[in-house]
């Protein structure tokens, strides 16, 4: 059934009281105030975490950090991750070691393991593409490492595969789910989801999990598909009129807590 079929039904706008944020609790968040205008229950648990790769596992690569000369990063977990394995192989990168950041954000992160030199470090915006230009002017000279998850940088990689860089991808952490057999016996009237990993989450966790009446709020496409192979019926999700999620389950209330 489509949301919008759903939304006839006579529990399409059941009362809501409790809803679960399928992601860490923030310091703040808009979801703060959402709680306390509609009198709400919200309660935050990660349904994903990383965790690094071990010491063994990362042996199997039979490489070591520092035979690379530049290294790319794609998230601030990469760069925890990169370093945590360099130490625990007591690997001691070069002062000469060239770094590719995705955003200034993971380049400013990156300060906390480096001596930052704006001659070494490079930044981009968002994507690959936005580091192209100085890739390029370093690809003959460097040998390139991308540490990774197990998920992957499908991007990353076929940027630098097409270009022709020599360079290796390593998975150093991985994003796995998370235990939630505390859960079991709970029920929540929203279950709110930002990622095809938290579908995922779920039903590893609860291979039986059926909807009935819990409403579903979802955030991306990839997310989208994933509930809808599952055959689950997506009753929340950001418009262009409501393009936040907070914004689009007020919308929602707005109906269902009238």
């Amino acid at each position: 059934m489509s949301a919008e079929g759903n939304a006839q039904s006579k529990t399409a706008y059941k009362k809501v009281k409790t809803i679960l944020i399928s992601q860490p609790e923030p310091t703040r968040s808009p979801y703060f105030e959402l709680a306390k205008k509609w009198d709400l229950q919200i309660d935050w648990r990660p349904f994903i975490h990383v965790e690094p790769v071990t010491e063994k596992e990362f042996r199997r690569n039979r490489i070591r950090p520092d035979e690379f000369t530049a290294i790319i990063f794609t998230s601030k977990n990469s760069v925890d991750h990169f370093f945590s394995i360099c130490e625990i192989i007591r690997c001691k990168m070069s002062q000469s070691t060239k770094y590719f950041c995705l955003t200034k954000a993971i380049a400013d992160y990156l300060q906390k393991f480096i001596v930052y030199r704006k001659r070494k470090v490079f930044v981009g915006q968002r994507t690959i593409k936005d580091l192209e230009a100085p890739l390029l002017k370093h690809r003959e000279n460097e040998k390139f490492l991308l540490p990774c998850s197990n998920l992957g940088a499908k991007d990353v990689v076929g940027f630098l595969t097409e270009k022709a860089f020599d360079f290796r991808d390593i998975m150093m952490y991985k994003t796995v789910s998370s235990d939630l057999s505390d859960l079991s016996d709970v029920t929540y009237d929203v279950l709110v989801f930002f990622s095809p990993l938290g579908i995922q989450s779920l039903y590893e966790n609860f291979p039986d999990f059926k909807q009935n009446e819990t409403r579903m709020a979802i955030f991306g496409k990839k997310t989208k598909k994933a509930v809808e192979d599952r055959g689950l019926t997506i009753n929340i999700e950001p418009t262009s009129d409501t393009p936040s999620m907070t914004m689009a389950i007020e919308s929602y209330l707005k109906k269902s807590n009238k």
